[in-house]
């Protein structure tokens, strides 16, 4: 993380009937670069401001290239928030180029996240579910690409923000950020903050009891973005697509998720919508798989406070419609 050097503006204060009125203060330029994270951002700046998007619409960040209108934004950036270079590469540069006079928080490394390592192969075991582990937030970028091949393109499962716990976590680092760039609007942030990880406790107990029924119940995605999702709720993913979204899966790895399908008696083959679905149709011709639609970052939602909670009720029923029929 990278501390801003620009000079906080003299703030106006107003009071009236004893009451504090906002700060006349201007408010951070934000930037975020995924639509979960800017979801998470702007429900702890509302009434404040709202954060840019970079990643729009139905673009993944696996694939994405930057436009001139986002180095724009990131040159005039007063702070940046998203995961990290190991699930945004195409930030990694940019965020130091172009955004030199902003705080960068990488919010994998956020105090109270807790990470998932990556799954090994398209067809993982049974043994593969439980390895968790605390982030010890002194590893090295350097080698983020090393592991493209059967161990996936990251050592750690990135799609941090689909465990309710860990979102909360984020929303909370979001918000100190926020305090500590511009004091003035604190209270708001605070109290946004407070409200929003409220929301996630009563969204998680929610998505809890409409998953039960179809917990344990095996089923293949088209890569390895839900782990966060199915520890939390009891689900029961067997395997992958592919391992690395950027690349096209071999023909050995569609033979291997095929014969987990037959073994385990899969019950539903899921695609994303930035991703082609024609391999989805491969995998389950001749088998009793159904397909069906995950989609983990929202590509068809609403930018805005609101996304990240419709992003979580979306994933909770495509699952539980495809499983549970």
């Amino acid at each position: 993380m990278r501390a801003a050097m620009r000079p906080l503006p003299l703030l106006a204060l107003a009071v009236t009937l004893g009451a504090a009125l906002p700060a006349l203060a201007e408010a951070p330029k934000v930037v975020a670069s995924i639509k979960p994270v800017h979801s998470l951002v702007a429900a702890v700046m509302e009434g404040v401001a709202e954060p840019a998007l970079i990643v729009r619409g139905a673009a993944s960040p696996h694939t994405y290239a930057m436009k001139p209108s986002d180095a724009k934004a990131l040159a005039a950036a007063d702070l940046v928030f998203w995961i990290g270079p190991e699930l945004e590469g195409f930030l990694d540069k940019p965020v130091t180029a172009n955004a030199r006079q902003a705080t960068s928080v990488t919010l994998l490394e956020a105090p109270g996240v807790t990470l998932l390592d990556a799954r090994e192969g398209g067809a993982w075991e049974a043994h593969d579910h439980g390895h968790e582990h605390t982030h010890d937030h002194d590893h090295k970028h350097d080698d983020k690409h090393a592991h493209e091949d059967d161990h996936g393109h990251d050592e750690v499962n990135t799609h941090i923000w689909l465990s309710p716990a860990n979102a909360r976590a984020m929303v909370a680092a979001i918000a100190e950020a926020l305090t500590a760039k511009d004091p003035a609007n604190a209270a708001a942030y605070t109290a946004n903050a407070e409200r929003t990880a409220r929301s996630i406790d009563a969204l998680d107990a929610e998505l809890k009891a409409a998953l039960a029924p179809v917990a344990g119940r095996p089923f293949v995605v088209f890569h390895d973005a839900y782990q966060y999702f199915e520890a939390q709720y009891g689900l029961n993913g067997v395997g992958a697509i592919t391992v690395n979204p950027e690349r096209r899966p071999s023909a050995k790895r569609l033979s291997e998720i095929r014969a987990k399908i037959g073994g385990l008696g899969a019950a539903c083959v899921f695609a994303e919508p930035q991703f082609e679905p024609a391999l989805v149709n491969t995998i389950v011709e001749g088998t009793p798989a159904k397909k069906g639609v995950l989609d983990p970052e929202g590509a068809d939602l609403k930018d805005g406070p609101g996304l990240y909670p419709a992003l979580m009720r979306n994933i909770a029923a495509s699952l539980k419609d495809c499983l549970g029929s």
